[in-house]
């Protein structure tokens, strides 16, 4: 999810020089920039559970290298900024709205904004600054997330899974992600598989992803400053699948719900603005949520011990998924 990191890092300072226009200002304006990247995390992070409808033997186990991208349209590299809608922000070049970069895209040229306001001291300013570029400062077509996926099989059909990211520290920002899941066979109950080489099963899996990026100082004194990021998705599957011994197809339909949270944490000392030399604690608080159906398409290659499986699911940020296999 490296994505979301760069993203935070990139914009850090405009997040810092927006707090000039005041903690309203700046959660409505990181709260539409922020939106599509916090959405196609959610995608990217709970794709890639199934790889066949076929429950695994007692104790057959399964190890994946999984890589999912979430894919971007242009509509999400930009959203309408209408002055109307702020308190204390006005366009420099004096228009009253207009298309700037969202996470994944790029102001060309740069976007710059005033900031009126009045201090404490009756005395009235105007601050000048360019508002963020995307993630690492350039258009970005996908959500990337990576991840390690267990299973084994227990009984009676039934197969569990477990997913997991090890906590990774990079530029000052930490990620971690984990979760788990239950596949359940249908068609063990009766041999449909000796009839036609089919499977049906149902699956619910439950993925966390976490990330924690500390922030440097710049129209703000604060104390711990960080923005942390928690994703928390819900999937719910039906799969079908061939069940050949070498080549396998199978699809899935899929109900989705998520919900992303990023709070900009810590104690600041603001340095200019309407709230000039006041202490806010804790100041920016952003949500999003999805639910909907998806559709999936994929195959599965094994040879032996090792396997290569890939699919495609249709939702509101489409996703690939990649999947290196190796077990019994």
């Amino acid at each position: 999810m490296c994505i979301l990191a760069g993203s935070l890092l990139s914009a850090q300072n405009s997040i810092q020089e927006l707090l000039t226009a005041g903690v309203e200002d700046t959660e409505s304006f990181m709260a539409s920039y922020f939106k599509p990247g916090a959405r196609g995390a959610l995608y990217a992070v709970n794709a890639g559970w199934y790889n066949s409808a076929k429950a695994k033997k007692f104790l057959g186990f399964e190890i994946s290298i999984i890589g999912n991208a979430s894919l971007v349209d242009d509509e999400k590299k930009s959203f309408l900024l209408k002055t109307s809608d702020y308190n204390n922000i006005r366009f420099s070049s004096g228009q009253n709205e207009m298309e700037v970069a969202t996470v994944f895209g790029v102001n060309e040229p740069e976007i710059y904004v005033l900031i009126d306001y009045t201090a404490p001291d009756g005395n009235v300013g105007t601050a000048r600054i360019m508002l963020p570029q995307g993630a690492v400062n350039q258009s970005l077509n996908a959500v990337p997330a990576t991840f390690v996926q267990g299973s084994i099989g227990l009984f009676k059909g039934f197969e569990f899974k477990a997913r997991f990211s090890p906590e990774i520290e990079y530029d000052d920002v930490t990620t971690n992600l984990y979760g788990a899941g239950v596949q359940y066979e249908f068609t063990s109950l009766a041999p449909a598989d000796k009839i036609l080489p089919i499977a049906i099963s149902g699956l619910i899996g439950y993925t966390h992803f976490d990330a924690k990026y500390d922030l440097d100082q710049m129209l703000v004194q604060g104390n711990g400053a960080n923005v942390n990021t928690s994703l928390n998705t819900l999937n719910f599957s039906g799969i079908v699948s061939t069940n050949l011994p070498v080549i396998n197809f199978y699809g899935g339909l899929n109900y989705m719900t998520g919900n992303a949270k990023s709070n900009l944490d810590g104690t600041f000392v603001l340095l200019e603005g309407e709230l000039e030399g006041q202490t806010v604690k804790n100041p920016i608080g952003i949500k999003n949520s999805i639910n909907g159906f998806s559709a999936t398409l994929g195959f599965n290659l094994k040879v032996g011990f090792a396997g290569l499986n890939a699919s495609y699911s249709f939702q509101e940020f489409d996703a690939v998924s990649v999947g290196l296999n190796f077990g019994i």
